[in-house]
């Protein structure tokens, strides 16, 4: 039993790779186009190419036979063909391997269709990935929080809130929300605890915010919060708010933070 499964699975993969394959064209990957092809799509020693690997090896990859390949082989395979991140796991599954870390793959945007739907909505809404990077805001949101006013690596928000004094400063509620928050990333790390992307964000953390170090190590923190409960805008008012939060991606992780007036 054992076997035919095995076997049905390799046809799979192969059958996978050549769709993906025969729908791409040079002008797809940025190739010369020279002449009439008597198939469609690429070449599999354009494959090998953008790749990066032995056509010999790619040959017997896409052939399903029964060969040990790297994590970082299949994600140039992945690449090359242009798969998503849906299709990129797929592939990892047909060649018997767990998917890669989420961060291997991750690209730090969202979809068009994403922005405008935040764009349409009358409250501050920001979308964030795994490690709790900012990647894609509304008007409403980036008046609350000034995404726009922060370089790339500073749009993080567990970053934000424990080393930002600017924004701290406008927290009435900083340590409950502040350790509320990083008791959700906690379980957000168990998704992917030897990640090293998301280890660097603590090691980080670890050293710029003493509060962070400490609940960080006492681990024993109760609650849990994706966003922010309390703030002061520009001209020291207090706002409340209470969240809800919707998967955008459930492969790349990425989450929207919707803000609602506590008071509605």
């Amino acid at each position: 039993m054992a076997q035919h499964r095995l076997e049905r699975t390799q046809s799979d993969l192969t059958e996978f790779i050549l769709r993906h394959r025969r729908k791409l064209t040079p002008a797809d990957v940025d190739l010369p186009t020279s002449g009439r092809r008597r198939t469609p799509g690429l070449r599999r020693e354009e494959v090998a190419a953008l790749a990066g690997v032995g056509l010999t090896w790619y040959t017997w990859f896409e052939q399903g036979r029964d060969i040990k390949v790297s994590e970082r082989f299949l994600l140039n395979i992945a690449r090359a063909l242009k798969l998503d991140d849906a299709e990129c796991c797929h592939l990892f599954l047909l060649a018997h391997r767990r998917a890669p870390p989420v961060e291997a793959y991750q690209e730090q945007a969202i979809s068009p269709q994403i922005q405008s739907l935040m764009d349409e909505l009358s409250r501050p809404s920001y979308v964030m990935n795994l490690r709790w990077d900012v990647v894609g805001w509304n008007t409403q949101a980036d008046k609350l929080l000034q995404f726009s006013t922060r370089e790339t690596p500073e749009r993080n928000l567990l970053k934000m809130v424990f080393t930002a004094p600017d924004l701290r400063r406008r927290l009435p509620a900083w340590q409950h929300d502040a350790s509320h928050m990083l008791a959700l990333f906690r379980c957000d790390l168990a998704v992917a605890p030897e990640d090293p992307v998301m280890q660097a964000l603590i090691e980080e953390l670890c050293q710029l915010s003493p509060d962070f170090r400490r609940w960080w190590e006492a681990s024993n923190m109760d609650g849990y919060k994706r966003g922010i409960s309390s703030l002061l805008d520009i001209d020291g008012v207090q706002h409340t708010y209470t969240h809800e939060v919707l998967t955008v991606d459930e492969h790349r992780h990425l989450r929207m933070v919707v803000y609602f007036d506590a008071v509605e």
